[in-house]
């Protein structure tokens, strides 16, 4: 028996199994509840959000014999079964990276023209169409502007800027977001639970953030952990797998530069050097859990416990001021910026961590005055001062001559 991916084996099926992507949901079910479909609609993202798995819901949708048009498919029918395996004809997958040529569009828009043979509409699904040449985009602006009432143009692509606005301006352009690593995360627990796969919770964190964004890329690094811990999915193995360094260490680090011990630092940094880790990703560590110190420090309790490090967070928050964690921030990330400019880059790494502790902000000047040592000066008041004026007495012209003669 063949093992199928859990990328493949968990793709959703219907909208309800989505995870994320709301706003565009619940665009689209609205519009098949009320009809009002457009014939072309283009979905943008990054890669591994569901472009393509929310056009193939879409068509089932279309197509369904059982529910009609409906944005809830039965999933059992003929129609909803062959979408699902690949093999309905009246859904026309096209990937654009291999049919760049005006010849191909050109081929394809042929048979626009004919009636569905089986389903209710003709949907036409271009990935990656952004790969068009301007002569295909040309070939097909007619037909994406007023097509036949049976055919459906559902566009992806993961770089919408490269699209002409001729093209933008024909369709009902759909933006997916990144799953954060809250999503991914929920998710994942859903898929080992029923897999039943024993996972640690910090390794799927570790996951969620390496997925950067992409559901289907969490998946294949689950299933490459799932491989490397023969079955089980440990934070260790994560560790081991990503080439990361364990979330302690990363904490043991910083708490020793906060605290300014320099040889601790120093005697830290050999021993992350014995697993030849990525120096710049460890900064990135780092940064992220400075961005996290500073969150707790002014907004006290908005962070959730990701990595079981939330206790150690908080003490260093405590215990760190927080014009030291700007600093330390704002200098971390040019460090890593410059990080490859060093002779070697474990050396340019210890560097950047003893400048961590040698610029730190000067603590406030505090400035005391002794009240009583101060004289007091009476100034005199405006009717004083007009009458010790007038008791002056005046200088006559011969007196003024007389002194000046002297």
């Amino acid at each position: 028996m063949s093992y199928q991916v859990l990328a493949r084996k968990w793709r959703p099926q219907t909208f309800l199994e989505m995870a994320g992507q709301d706003h565009v949901l619940q665009a689209l079910v609205n519009a098949l509840r009320q009809q009002r479909l457009h014939h072309a609609y283009l979905f943008t993202g990054t890669r591994g959000v569901g472009k393509t798995t929310i056009a193939r819901i879409f068509a089932k949708c279309l197509n369904c014999e059982t529910n009609g048009i409906s944005p809830e498919p039965c999933g059992t029918c003929d129609s909803c079964r062959e979408i699902v395996e690949g093999r309905f004809v009246d859904l026309i997958e096209v990937d654009a990276a291999s049919r760049t040529k005006v010849e191909d569009t050109r081929e394809l828009l042929e048979n626009v023209q004919y009636a569905p043979t089986r389903g209710r509409f003709k949907v036409y699904l271009i990935d990656e169409v952004h790969m068009l040449s301007t002569h295909s985009f040309n070939a097909l602006l007619k037909t994406l502007e007023e097509p036949p009432a049976h055919v459906k143009f559902l566009l992806a692509t993961t770089d919408p800027q490269k699209l002409p606005v001729t093209i933008l301006s024909r369709c009902l352009q759909f933006n997916l977001k990144n799953m954060s690593p809250q999503r991914v995360v929920d998710y994942l627990q859903t898929v080992l639970t029923t897999e039943q796969v024993a996972f640690d919770q910090a390794a799927l964190w570790q996951i969620g953030q390496a997925a950067n964004g992409s559901m289907r890329d969490a998946l294949s690094l689950t299933d490459q952990a799932i491989a490397f811990g023969n079955g089980n999915i440990s934070e260790s193995g994560v560790t081991s797998m990503l080439g990361l360094v364990n979330q302690a260490q990363i904490l043991d680090l910083l708490e020793s530069v906060a605290s300014k011990n320099a040889a601790d630092v120093l005697s830290r940094i050999e021993q992350l050097a014995d697993y030849q880790p990525d120096f710049a990703a460890i900064c990135g560590s780092l940064l992220e859990c400075l961005h996290r110190v500073a969150i707790e420090q002014q907004v006290p309790g908005a962070l959730l416990d990701q990595l079981g490090d939330l206790s150690r967070i908080k003490a260093i928050a405590q215990n760190v001021s927080s014009e030291e964690i700007q600093v330390m921030y704002q200098s971390l990330l040019i460090g890593r910026r410059d990080l490859h400019l060093a002779h070697s880059v474990r050396a340019g790494f210890e560097m950047l961590m003893l400048r961590l502790i040698a610029f730190r902000p000067a603590p406030p000047m505090t400035v005391s005055h002794d009240m009583s040592a101060v004289p007091v000066v009476s100034v005199p008041t405006a009717d004083e001062a007009v009458s010790t004026y007038s008791e002056e007495p005046e200088t006559t012209n011969s007196e003024a001559e007389k002194n000046s003669t002297n």
